[in-house]
């Protein structure tokens, strides 16, 4: 599929690129990865792989989101692992389009979130570009965030303009929401700088909660806890979150919605985070998890984006048939699809953000946006590390 980016976004050369963007998120269902061209300001998806994580860098990573002992060795073991999968979907994206890897322009690698924490001053995705770049023989391009966050940013979200490139219109206001372990979503009105930021949770309490009651990482198409019954009075417990109430720009991760979140809300209503012995009662916690996904971002879009006449949602939430159902519900009047129908499949378009990023790299173009992070003013964002 071949998309337009708009005037601001343009290379002014006519030769064609190859960028590979890679992503793992919170979700840590694996990663994603793309193969793009870009030429002429246009930009098209050559192929596209996925690889899941194995089990244990899987735990190693969940594990790594808090405190514990020998985190410093930990963490460089799981970034080496890491890498190793990253490596794989390269390889796999030039075999599937006959590329040879010395014609890939660079690597966007996102790595993996473990902390995030702007308001003390940084973020932190576990990752290894050096030792990427080795193993692919391509330059590669990372740490996107870090560098808005110096700049007194959020860090996230970073992709609303790339958003704006692929999904804007001339004649209407879009929304983008993408939903992966958390949900952020991108305000793409005619004329006018993207707004964009994280609504909340979008599948980390859903997989956490499946995952300890059914054995499964995740609630296929939604259909355990569509069985469930939503308990309002559970549900408004967890919407007082104070994050749901602050002014935008805002990001949030694991550091808030966790298994220690997911206790403290619990608990008041006679429930643990372990497994209970009653499948309907862990349904009901399914269901209105789920709904607390879709109506916190569906609240957001009201006070947001009131104006807006489709939502493009992608992510491994767009996947789940009950949280899409959901957020139809609670945005009548709005189209609320897929990004396959526009284009772009749930699973790329992440991934193909962060091809876009380490062009802009390259370009010595702003990757940010001022208005959505809160920084200072737009900065280039990554650091190179050549493969040669």
């Amino acid at each position: 599929m071949t998309h337009a980016l708009t005037p601001s976004a343009r290379v002014s050369g006519l030769f064609s690129e190859l960028y590979i963007g890679l992503m793992s998120g919170t979700s840590l269902d694996g990663v994603d990865g793309v193969l793009m061209r870009h030429h002429a300001g246009q930009w098209q998806t050559l192929a596209h792989a996925h690889r899941p994580f194995p089990a244990a860098l899987r735990q190693a990573l969940l594990d790594l989101n808090t405190p514990g002992n020998d985190e410093l060795h930990r963490s460089a073991l799981a970034a080496q692992a890491l890498v190793a999968v990253y490596a794989e979907v390269v390889t796999s994206v030039c075999e599937q389009a006959a590329v040879n890897p010395a014609d890939v322009q660079a690597i966007g690698a996102h790595g993996q979130t473990v902390r995030h924490r702007p308001d003390q001053g940084y973020t932190l995705q576990l990752n290894h570009p050096a030792l990427l770049a080795e193993l692919t023989g391509i330059d590669v391009v990372a740490d996107f965030r870090s560098r808005d966050v110096a700049a007194g940013g959020q860090g996230a979200p970073l992709v609303p303009a790339f958003h704006q490139a692929i999904f804007g219109r001339p004649d209407a206001t879009v929304a983008v929401l993408n939903i992966g372990g958390m949900a952020n979503v991108s305000i793409l009105r005619p004329g006018d700088t993207p707004l964009g930021f994280d609504t909340g949770p979008g599948n980390a309490l859903l997989d956490m909660w499946c995952d300890v009651q059914t054995g499964h990482a995740f609630d296929a198409n939604g259909e355990w806890g569509s069985g469930g019954e939503v308990r309002e009075d559970w549900l408004a417990d967890a919407l007082a979150e104070p994050f749901f109430h602050q002014s935008p720009p805002k990001s949030t991760g694991r550091d808030l919605f966790n298994a220690d979140w997911l206790a403290r809300w619990l608990a008041p209503h006679g429930l643990t985070d372990g497994p209970l012995g009653d499948g309907a009662q862990a349904r009901d916690v399914q269901a209105t998890l789920c709904e607390l996904t879709a109506r916190s971002a569906a609240q957001a879009l009201r006070e947001h984006a009131a104006d807006a006449s489709d939502v493009v949602v992608c992510g491994g939430g767009a996947l789940n048939g009950d949280l899409m159902r959901r957020l139809s519900e609670q945005l009548p009047g709005v189209r609320v699809g897929r990004s396959d129908i526009h284009g772009l499949d749930v699973m790329q378009v992440e991934a193909a953000a962060f091809a876009w990023l380490a062009w802009t790299h390259l370009q010595r173009t702003a990757g940010n946006v001022p208005a959505v992070t809160g920084a200072h003013g737009p900065r280039v964002l990554g650091a190179l590390y050549p493969a040669r």
